[in-house]
C-alpha cells in the first residue's frame, strides 16, 4: 500500500520546465518559448505570444533585410555576457569574483536582461518596445548592449580576483 502511495504522489509534483518546455507554434523555436515564459504575466501565455508575434512582425519591417526570426536569435546571441562577477566570501572580505558564464545562464540572462529594460521603457505599446529593444540588440546598441558591456567592465576591474573562482 505504501509503494502505492507514493507513485500516486509522485505525478503531482513539480516537473522541471526546461526538460518538458515545447517550441513555439509559429516559429518552433526553444528560444522564443523562453522568451514568451519570461513576458507572461498572470499565467496568461496566449497573450504573451500575441504580442511577441507583433513585435516579430513589427521587427520585420524595422530590420528588412533579415528574417524576424534570425533577427531575434543574433539579437540575444549579442546580449549574452562572456563574463559576470559573482561574490566571494573569504576570511572576512566579499570579493567581486570574474567568472565566465555558462550558455544556458548567458542566454537566461539577456532574455530576462531584454525583458528588463523593455518593461522600464514606457509610452508604447509592450510589441513595440520589444521591437525597439531588439532591433536595437542586433545592431549592437542600446540598453541591453549597454548591460552587457558594464558587465564586461566589471569582470576586466576586478580580475585581480580571478584566482577566487573555484
Amino acid at each position: 500500500m505504501g509503494k502505492r502511495k507514493k507513485a500516486e504522489k509522485s505525478k503531482f509534483k513539480f516537473r522541471s520546465t526546461q526538460r518538458f518546455q515545447r517550441p513555439d507554434p509559429r516559429f518552433n523555436c526553444m528560444v522564443v518559448t523562453k522568451f514568451v515564459n519570461l513576458l507572461m504575466q498572470d499565467g496568461k501565455k496566449s497573450v504573451a505570444r500575441k504580442v511577441f508575434y507583433d513585435a516579430m512582425d513589427l521587427l520585420a519591417k524595422k530590420v528588412p533585410d533579415s528574417d524576424p526570426l534570425d533577427t531575434f536569435r543574433t539579437a540575444v546571441s549579442n546580449v549574452i555576457p562572456m563574463l559576470e562577477v559573482r561574490s566571494r566570501r573569504v576570511g572576512g572580505a566579499t570579493y567581486q569574483v570574474p567568472m565566465e558564464v555558462s550558455r544556458k545562464r548567458g542566454q537566461s540572462l539577456a532574455i530576462r536582461t531584454i525583458m528588463g529594460t523593455v518593461r522600464g521603457r514606457g509610452g508604447k505599446p509592450m510589441a513595440e518596445r520589444i521591437a525597439d529593444e531588439l532591433a536595437a540588440a542586433y545592431r549592437k546598441e542600446g540598453a541591453s548592449i549597454t548591460w552587457r558591456e558594464n558587465t564586461h567592465k566589471m569582470a576586466e576591474a576586478n580580475k585581480l580576483f580571478a584566482h577566487y573562482a573555484w
